[in-house]
C-alpha cells in the first residue's frame, strides 16, 4: 500500500486521511500538539468542556458524504442537535434580531425591524440561493490548478457580481442599518471583512436556512474523535506530539517528512494541513519556492485574529441562548480598526457561546460553560498581548455585565484565555491570523495556494489556507478536492519495485 503522510490533525487533515484511506493509501497523520484537532481541539478543566475553536456546525451533509466515502455511517459516530434559533443578534440599543431556518419567521423578524425591507430581503435570499448552488455545490470541491480553471469560472463570477462585497450585496437589497449588519456579518465566521469579502460568501445565509445550524453533542471535538476512530478502523495512524520540521524532496518531488527527532517518514504523497504560510515558509526548503515565497506571503492579506475567553460559572443562565452575537455601537468603523488600522478599539462586538444551553454534558450539574470571542487585529498590530490580555478581558467582562450577564464574574469557577500569541505560537498560524488568508476575490479559488501544490509534485494542501477556504464545510470540502487532485493509490503500487 502506498504511504501518504498528512501533516496536521485539524479537521481538514483528518478528512484528507479518511479519503486517502478509503482510496487504498496507508495513512499516517502527524500533529505536534498533544491531541488531534488543530483549531478544533478541546480544553477540559474543572469538569467543563470548552471547544477551543469552531462551534457552529453547518452543512452536515459534507460530513455525511465523507463518512459514506469511507464506508462508514456518520450518525453512528456523531450525534448532531439542530438549534432553533440559530443565534440571537443583540444590537447596541438592546434590540434583537433572531435568526431561524423558518422562512416565514425570518420575514416577520425583518418586517418587525423594517417593514419596507421585506421584499428586498426576499430578493437577497433568492440570490443567496443562486450563489450557494454555484459557489458551493458546483465549485466548492473542484480544484483550481490552472489559469484555465479560473477562466472557465469567469462567466459565473460575472453573473454573481462577485466583485461586490457581502455588505455591498446586502446593502443593495435592504436599507435598515440593523438588517445590513445582521445579514452581512457572516464573513467574520471565516476570517473575512464583510466590506470587502466577495459576495460569494453571501451563500452562507441560504446554507444556514437550507441545512440548519447544529451542535455536535459533547462538543465539536466529538467530531474530531470520531474522525480519528475511522482512520484507525481503516488501518491508519494518528500520531500526536510528533512535530514535522521538513517536507523532504528529490528532483522537485515530495518524498516524505522529516520529524523533529531526525527520523524521516518516506511517502508516496504528502498532504499538508498546516497553515499554508507555514508550509511554504518553513516546511519547504527555499529553493523549491517559486510562487509562494516568504515575500509573497508577507504581502498577502491575512485574516484577523481572535481573543477568546473561556469560562465556567457555578450557576446557569437560562435566558442566554446557545449562540449570541453582541454588536457594538459601530460596525464599519470597528471592522476598519481590526482589519486595516490594526488597533485595539475601545468598543467591541462579541460572539457569546453557551453550549450548556443545549448540552448539559459540557458542564457540571447546575453550571454553565461559556466562551466569548472578540475579533482583534492580527500580529501586524504589534500589540503585546502579555501586557494587554488581562485589561482586554476586563473590558469584555464589563461589556457582558452591561448586556446579557449582569454580575456573572462573581459566579466564575473556571477560566482560561486564548490570544493571537496562541494562534501564532501554538497553532503556527502566520501573523496569528486565525483563518489564514483573508477571503477577498483576489485571494480566492485559483488565487489561493492550490490544493495541488505549485511548488512540489506529490505535495497537496488542505485546510483553511487553500481552496475553498475556512470554516468546517470549507476545510472538509478541501479534502474532497483531493479526490480529483491526488493520483489513485494503484499508480504508486504499480510503480513499486
Amino acid at each position: 500500500m502506498p504511504h501518504a503522510v498528512v501533516i496536521g490533525a485539524g479537521l481538514g487533515g483528518l478528512a484528507a486521511a479518511m479519503r486517502l484511506g478509503a482510496r487504498g493509501y496507508r495513512v499516517t497523520v502527524l500533529d505536534r500538539l498533544p491531541q488531534p484537532g488543530g483549531r478544533a481541539t478541546v480544553h477540559r478543566q474543572d469538569g467543563f468542556t470548552f471547544d477551543a475553536g469552531p462551534t457552529i456546525v453547518t452543512a452536515p451533509f459534507v460530513m455525511e458524504e465523507l463518512w459514506r466515502f469511507a464506508g462508514q455511517d456518520f450518525h453512528r459516530d456523531v450525534t448532531l442537535k439542530a438549534l432553533d434559533p440559530f443565534y440571537v443578534i443583540r444590537f447596541d440599543d438592546g434590540d434583537t434580531f433572531t435568526c431561524r431556518s423558518d422562512a416565514e419567521a425570518m420575514k416577520r423578524e425583518v418586517g418587525r425591524i423594517s417593514p419596507g425591507d421585506v421584499a428586498g430581503y426576499e430578493r437577497f435570499m433568492a440570490e443567496s440561493e443562486e450563489i450557494y448552488r454555484i459557489g458551493f455545490e458546483q465549485l466548492g470541491h473542484v480544484p483550481f490548478d490552472s489559469v484555465a480553471d479560473m477562466v472557465k469560472l469567469l462567466p459565473s463570477l460575472v453573473g454573481l457580481k462577485a466583485w461586490r462585497s457581502v455588505h455591498g450585496h446586502v446593502a443593495h437589497h435592504v436599507k435598515h442599518p440593523k438588517l445590513r449588519m445582521g445579514l452581512s456579518f457572516h464573513p467574520l465566521f471565516v476570517g473575512g471583512n464583510p466590506f470587502r469579502t466577495t459576495c460569494v460568501y453571501s451563500l452562507i445565509a441560504y446554507l444556514e436556512r437550507r441545512h440548519g445550524v447544529h451542535w455536535a453533542v459533547g462538543g465539536t471535538h466529538s467530531i474530531v474523535k470520531a474522525m480519528v476512530k475511522v482512520i484507525v478502523r481503516q488501518g491508519g495512524a494518528v500520531l500526536s506530539g510528533t512535530k514535522a520540521v521538513e517536507i523532504t524532496q528529490d528532483n522537485g518531488r515530495a518524498t516524505g517528512v522529516r520529524l523533529a527527532s531526525g527520523q524521516v517518514l518516506p511517502a508516496s504523497i504528502v498532504v499538508s494541513n498546516a497553515d499554508a504560510a507555514h508550509t511554504y515558509r518553513t516546511l519547504i526548503a527555499g529553493g523549491a519556492r517559486r510562487r509562494w515565497t516568504p515575500r509573497k506571503m508577507a504581502k498577502a492579506r491575512h485574516s484577523m485574529s481572535l481573543f477568546v475567553w473561556y469560562f465556567g460559572t457555578k450557576r446557569r443562565y437560562d435566558a442566554v441562548p446557545h449562540h449570541s452575537i453582541l454588536m457594538g455601537p459601530r460596525y464599519h468603523g470597528l471592522i476598519r480598526d481590526i482589519f486595516d488600522r490594526k488597533i485595539l478599539a475601545e468598543d467591541m462586538s462579541l460572539y457569546l457561546h453557551r453550549p450548556s444551553a443545549s448540552d448539559p454534558s459540557v458542564a457540571p450539574a447546575g453550571c454553565d460553560a461559556f466562551y466569548v470571542l472578540s475579533p482583534v487585529p492580527n500580529q501586524d498590530s504589534g500589540i503585546d498581548w502579555r501586557d494587554r490580555a488581562e485589561s482586554y478581558r476586563s473590558r469584555i467582562a464589563r461589556r457582558l455585565h452591561e448586556t446579557v450577564l449582569p454580575g456573572f464574574e462573581a459566579e466564575i469557577i473556571s477560566q482560561r484565555l486564548m490570544t493571537p500569541d496562541d494562534f501564532e505560537q501554538g497553532l503556527l498560524s502566520y501573523k496569528g491570523a486565525a483563518f489564514g488568508l483573508e477571503p477577498v476575490l483576489t485571494q480566492s479559488a485559483w488565487f489561493r495556494p492550490h490544493n495541488k501544490s505549485e511548488e512540489l509534485e506529490n505535495l497537496f494542501l488542505v485546510g483553511a489556507g487553500t481552496h475553498p477556504g475556512a470554516g468546517i464545510p470549507g476545510v472538509i470540502s478541501s479534502a474532497r478536492v483531493l479526490d480529483l487532485a491526488v493520483p489513485p493509490a494503484e499508480r504508486f503500487a504499480r510503480a513499486a519495485p
